[in-house]
C-alpha cells in the first residue's frame, strides 16, 4: 500500500515534468522560428538596401552621361551656328565685293 500511494503521488509529478519538457520544446521551436524569420527579414532588408545603392549609382552615372551628351550637343549646335553665321558673312562680303 505504501508503494501504491507513492506511485499515485509521483504520477502527477511525472506528468508535470513531461508537460514542462513539451512546453520547453515548443518554446524552443517558436524561438528558433522567430529567429529564422528575423534573419530572413534582415537579409531581405540588406538586399533591398544594396539594390537601392546600385540603382542610385546607376542613376548618377546615367545622369552624368545625359549631361555630357547634352553639353556635346550644345557645343555642336553652337559650332554649327557660328559656321552658318560665318558662311552668311562670307556671302554678304562676296555680294558687296561684286556690287561696289
Amino acid at each position: 500500500m505504501k508503494y501504491t500511494k507513492l506511485i499515485i503521488a509521483a504520477f502527477p509529478l511525472l506528468l508535470a515534468v513531461g508537460c514542462n519538457e513539451q512546453k520547453s520544446a515548443i518554446e524552443a521551436r517558436e524561438d528558433a522560428t522567430q529567429n529564422a524569420i528575423e534573419e530572413r527579414k534582415d537579409s531581405v532588408e540588406k538586399a533591398a538596401e544594396t539594390a537601392e545603392d546600385e540603382i542610385d549609382a546607376r542613376a548618377e552615372s546615367d545622369k552624368a552621361n545625359i549631361e555630357a551628351n547634352n553639353a556635346a550637343a550644345q557645343a555642336q549646335l553652337d559650332a554649327d551656328k557660328e559656321k552658318a553665321e560665318a558662311a552668311a558673312e562670307a556671302e554678304k562680303a562676296k555680294v558687296e565685293a561684286e556690287n561696289p
